[in-house]
């Protein structure tokens, strides 16, 4: 897959990231930059190690070593079990990028 697809996929989903953590994580709540949750692929009891920055779409699970990444596509990755491209074309897919 083209790196330029993952920029506009990254860019389109930043543009709208809120909506998509709220749809994505539920339990979620924004503090300041970022939207702070229950981790979904793991049994998470209390939100606050799970975080996703709505300006750059970085987020980290701080209680799970190497669970961390740097833009949506890869949060849609670790969240639906994907691979890069896989997760690349779920989420232009849903945002109606061709």
């Amino acid at each position: 897959m083209d790196r330029s697809i993952f920029d506009r996929v990254n860019d389109a989903a930043r543009s709208c990231l809120p909506a998509i953590l709220d749809r994505w994580l539920p339990d979620g709540v924004k503090e300041g930059d970022e939207w702070v949750a229950l981790n979904p692929t793991r049994a998470d009891a209390k939100r606050g190690s799970f975080k996703v920055n709505l300006r750059t779409g970085r987020w980290s699970d701080f209680a799970v070593p190497d669970a961390r990444g740097g833009d949506p596509v890869s949060l849609t990755a670790y969240l639906f079990k994907l691979k890069q491209h896989e997760a690349a074309k779920h989420m232009a897919a849903m945002l109606g990028i061709s």
